[in-house]
């Protein structure tokens, strides 16, 4: 089965079995990590995140609380 032929079957199921089509997919990405390859310049950018992150910690932003800001964001 090619790609395009799978891409019109997940087309015909409903957004609710997408979605989990899509987190099922997402989760057998995650289970192997080691075969993720990211580019020098994603590397880098990795890098310096976690470089900012450890120099500023206190800067975090939780998940909650950016769900939060964008919902707000919606109703305004």
């Amino acid at each position: 089965m090619d790609l395009s032929t799978t891409l019109a079957q997940a087309k015909s199921l409903s957004v609710g079995d997408r979605i989990r089509l899509v987190q099922a997919i997402w989760d057998s990405i995650s289970a192997e990590p080691e075969q993720l390859e990211l580019t020098e310049a994603q590397q880098l950018e990795l890098s310096r995140r976690l470089a900012d992150h450890e120099s500023n910690p206190q800067a975090v932003v939780s998940w909650n609380s950016c769900a939060l800001l964008k919902m707000t964001a919606r109703v305004q």
